[in-house]
This record gives structure tokens, C-alpha cells and sequence, in this order.
């Protein structure tokens, strides 16, 4: 014969469930949401960064590169 759960576990597990969507809920109302503003001007700065150190990688890359050609082709 299977062994059945007992109701009250099952019953105790919801609850620890409702009461962790419930401290979810609160902890979300502590948060201080940005502006629309703020993220646009926080998304500009991120593109911005990426792009610099994105051409910063591809210059020292290609430097690197030629150098190491010049070594090897002599």
C-alpha cells in the first residue's frame, strides 16, 4: 500500500508558500523604483561604457595583433 501524505503537511506546506509571496509583496513595496527619467539616463550611460570598452578591446587587439606579425614574419 502507498504511504499517503498527511493533510497537515500538505496544508502547512501552502502556507509557507502564502506566507512567502506575502514577505515577497512587503519587501517590494521597501523598493525605490527609479524614474523613467533616471533609467534612461542610467540605459545611455551603460550603451556609452559598452561602446568604449567595447573600442578600447578592438585597439589593443588589433595593436597586439600586428605587433605579434611583425614578430612572427621575422
Amino acid at each position: 500500500m502507498a504511504a499517503r501524505k498527511k493533510p497537515g503537511k500538505l496544508r502547512e506546506f501552502g502556507g509557507r508558500i502564502g506566507k512567502f509571496f506575502r514577505e515577497v509583496r512587503t519587501e517590494l513595496k521597501k523598493v525605490l523604483w527609479p524614474s523613467r527619467s533616471e533609467v534612461i539616463f542610467n540605459t545611455g550611460v551603460v550603451l556609452v561604457t559598452v561602446a568604449l570598452v567595447s573600442i578600447s578591446i578592438w585597439v589593443i587587439d588589433s595593436v597586439v595583433t600586428q605587433l605579434l606579425r611583425l614578430i612572427i614574419v621575422r
